[in-house]
């Protein structure tokens, strides 16, 4: 299950080694907060994939993870099984247009958003019950 960091300028998705394997991805995958424009909510996100994997991981249904690139830029996906996630739109990322995350914290990442966060990165979990 993916991480996610927020400080008081970056939300950073803090992968583990078996999903920048499968992700095809040397680091981890931190914006700024100043890009994000969008954050839904989405009992389905994978109804949000599109384009086409490059490069990444996809089981059709069962795992979606890695660089979507379609005729408009790119998105990133971390999805697992059929768990309710988040879209998070981007505007002015270097890299990506859209964040496709499943996550059941969902949430607690569009609170964590609406509060201060300080300088040093805290799990949104626990930025979202403070």
């Amino acid at each position: 299950m993916v991480t996610l960091m927020l400080d008081s300028g970056h939300l950073e998705l803090v992968l583990s080694g078996a999903e920048k394997a499968l992700a095809f991805r040397r680091r981890n995958v931190s914006i700024e907060r100043s890009t994000i424009t969008r954050v839904q909510l989405s009992d389905d996100p994978w109804t949000w994939l599109r384009g086409v994997r490059a490069p990444g991981t996809y089981i059709p249904g069962t795992l979606a993870i890695g660089t979507w690139q379609y005729a408009g830029g790119k998105d990133f996906a971390l999805l697992r099984k059929k768990r309710p996630g988040v879209v998070i739109d981007l505007d002015g990322h270097d890299e990506f247009q859209r964040l496709i995350v499943g996550t059941r914290h969902g949430m607690a990442l569009v609170t964590a958003l609406r509060v201060d966060a300080g300088d040093d990165p805290t799990d949104i979990v626990d930025l979202a019950s403070a």
